[in-house]
């Protein structure tokens, strides 16, 4: 067995270090590995085009967000922050954690481009949040409100992490049944897959339990702290 295709994880890390166009690392990353690997550059080049055809409806993603942009230009977020202003009850902490439950719900559905950072954090969860969190504890300084959004970001990150492995068809569990079938371990992806809900149970726990505990962290700081808006 030889390491030399390992090359390209290593050049892969020293392009994102070097902050480089991620298209083009990931691209002479590929190439390079293939070339290592015994294959004509030819048939690197069909296998990178294949793979692109093959996925092609990643595209789409381009077309939504204009259309997300036009929504935020005529009072989205205005309107979000409007709308939980007026729950009664309604804080950050609240407010994030069915966000999660219901990320994690949809993502192990196989439902995992329902939610995201631009199509649905940036616009609704965000502001919702800032205006939960300004409705229970009053205004908040900058560093404050960059704080919830990072929650309401790593919500959804956490989320999906640790849903979409209980889907018994995502490409991870996929993978794992691959390598543990080339050993000698045939198993069937629904037996992988029902691993994943004690981490997704545990890590729903951990998460809430973090975004109720910046509820009452909020609650204790000085009016003098939490005042400002930006």
């Amino acid at each position: 067995m030889t390491y030399w295709p390992l090359i390209g994880i290593a050049l892969v890390v020293v392009g994102f270090v070097a902050r480089l166009n991620p298209l083009m690392v990931v691209a002479v990353s590929a190439i390079v590995t293939g070339l290592l690997g015994g294959l004509e550059f030819v048939p690197v080049l069909e296998a990178l085009g294949k793979a692109f055809n093959d996925n092609r409806y990643i595209s789409v993603t381009w077309i939504i967000l204009p259309v997300i942009g036009l929504l935020e230009r005529y009072g989205l977020q205005e309107r979000a922050r409007t709308l939980i202003g007026q729950v009664r009850g309604a804080t950050m902490g609240r407010l994030l954690v069915l966000y999660l439950g219901f990320r994690q719900i949809t993502a192990a559905l196989g439902m995992k481009d329902i939610g995201g950072h631009p199509q649905t954090v940036r616009p609704l969860i965000a502001p919702m949040a800032e205006a939960a969190a300004e409705r229970a504890h009053g205004a908040l300084s900058l560093k404050e409100r960059e704080k919830v959004r990072a929650m309401a970001a790593a919500t959804d990150n956490i989320g999906l992490f640790f849903g979409e492995d209980i889907f018994f068809a995502i490409a991870s569990i996929l993978l794992i049944q691959g390598v543990f079938e080339a050993q000698g371990y045939p198993l069937a992806p629904l037996q992988l897959s029902v691993w994943a809900i004690p981490s997704a149970i545990c890590a729903f726990l951990l998460h809430g339990a973090r975004l109720l505990a910046h509820d009452q962290r909020l609650a204790r700081l000085p009016a003098s702290e939490t005042e400002g808006a930006a």
